[in-house]
């Protein structure tokens, strides 16, 4: 016969051994590292090294920072570290680093970024997806990225550089403060639906844009979010069984609508044009040239595919381009002989070009590169990379094997402040990056874009950015 206190005293019965199998569980995990001969930064229960992702202490990007710089200190090679009760191999020097990204990169194909192709097809982009996938869609696209063909894209560029100007130029003589970074972001949304879809954006006209609208919500952070996030990287497998989706369901209907709209209006109208939308449209229908530097394996692509990559493309130049030009607006005004400088260059340049921004003028601006270098040194994009070892990696005259499986994080935000490369770190000192400072350093010491056959494939947002300043200080 059941009682209350029987039943209560098997209930606590149960949740003690719960506690006792989830305490046990973490602590077998966190003793993956010293089990391996390791030095490793000792982790806390839940979170390992990272800090409860549900109070705003500090990001995920600057725990990163402060655990490489911990390491540093203590003058490891590398070391481990842990998310929740995942194991994370950290590279500190810098040799090791290239190991990963790129002299040892077949052990570290993948990136290790969670997507469910199944559930949520527009998350299997370039950037998530990897293994023989990866390889043959990046052959795919590399051609389209190459010199040649950014530079028939150039003018297309340049023309949206109008409604900046104007914009600014009229928020400036009615006196109102400007939101740079959004206005930026306008810019940077027109450019990608010229270049990208072949579509008037017309974000500086409209002030509800649903492509602006849908992208600040890719973006945006909660509580949920960074938790979810947490979850994806920590027990990805687990995810992809509980169906769960990387991109909420609206924004994936909203940019899938927009794809298939564009594709089917271009095949039913037989209108092409010169942009990634039209390479992506010919190799669904297996239209390239190998004469043109195009490798075909036989496959097409799916509509599925062809929405997934233009949603990474709209993705990766609508807020790391924005927001770039946005710190580096800022330095140069907190610098005034810098940005004396970057005008004078400006003004010299385009007076041997009839005052036009064209391709070869930009590839003349040298300083106004060592400042964008340079602001992408203090404000890289992303804090760092993540890599998957894919098969077992015995590390270079160690006695450590990383095994497969084993995420990799290369610590960007670290690097780039670290006193042995750049010397007094917090100052903003485009110098760095001339030709003699840069010769002198390691090559690895800069990677804002990640480094080896996975650095981010489009240059184009590197041009806007380059248009984006030189109007800007026109005005």
């Amino acid at each position: 016969m059941f009682t209350c206190e029987s039943v209560l005293t098997e209930l606590v019965g149960v949740v003690i051994a719960l506690v006792v199998i989830f305490i046990a569980y973490f602590k077998w995990n966190h003793s993956y590292w010293r089990r391996r001969n390791l030095p490793y930064i000792e982790p806390s229960i839940p979170f390992g090294n990272i800090l409860n992702p549900m109070k705003k202490i500090e990001t995920i990007g600057v725990t990163v920072k402060r655990l490489y710089e911990t390491m540093k200190r203590k003058k490891w090679q590398h070391g481990g570290l842990y998310f929740m009760a995942s194991p994370v191999y950290v590279p500190v020097d810098l040799e090791y680093v290239k190991n990963v990204l790129t002299k040892d990169f077949h052990y570290f194909v993948d990136r290790g970024i969670y997507y469910n192709e199944k559930k949520d097809p527009i998350g299997a982009h370039l950037f998530a997806i990897g293994g023989a996938k990866w390889r043959n869609l990046r052959m795919k696209l590399t051609p389209t990225f190459t010199s040649g063909k950014l530079k028939s894209m150039f003018q297309t560029l340049v023309d949206c550089e109008t409604n900046l100007q104007e914009k600014v130029e009229a928020e400036y003589k009615n006196k109102r403060p400007i939101d740079i970074k959004e206005v930026l972001g306008c810019y940077t949304t027109d450019i990608i639906g010229s270049c990208a879809f072949g579509l008037e954006f017309n974000t500086f006209k409209e002030d509800d844009s649903p492509f602006r609208k849908y992208g600040k919500k890719v973006f945006a952070a909660s509580t949920f979010r960074r938790l979810q996030t947490a979850f994806f990287q920590s027990s990805p497998a687990l995810a992809r069984l509980l169906g769960m989706r990387q991109v909420p369901k609206d924004i994936s209907d909203f940019f899938t609508k927009v794809v298939t709209d564009t594709v089917e209006y271009r095949e039913k109208n037989n209108y092409t044009r010169k942009d990634f939308m039209q390479l992506l449209i010919d190799l669904k229908n297996n239209k390239l040239a190998e004469a043109e530097g195009y490798k075909h394996d036989g496959k097409t692509l799916t509509m599925d595919e062809i929405t997934a990559q233009s949603f990474i493309f709209f993705l990766a130049g609508f807020e790391t381009s924005s927001t770039t030009m946005t710190f580096a607006l800022y330095e140069l005004a907190k610098n005034q002989e810098i940005q004396k400088k970057v005008r004078h260059e400006m003004e010299t340049v385009l007076a041997r070009h009839d005052g036009k921004i064209t391709y070869d003028s930009m590839q003349e601006m040298k300083y106004l590169n060592h400042v964008l270098d340079e602001t992408l040194r203090k404000y890289p994009p992303v804090p760092f990379i993540t890599r998957d070892c894919v098969e077992d990696y015995k590390v270079p005259n160690q006695d450590v094997i990383i095994e497969k499986g084993t995420r990799v994080v290369i610590p960007i935000f670290g690097i780039h402040y670290d006193e042995d490369y750049y010397p007094d770190p917090e100052k903003f000192d485009p110098e760095r990056f001339n030709e003699e400072n840069s010769s002198s350093r390691h090559q690895y010491a800069h990677i804002p874009f990640g480094e080896g056959p996975r650095i981010c494939i489009g240059t184009t947002e590197g041009y806007a950015r380059n248009i984006k300043l030189t109007t800007l200080l026109q005005v």
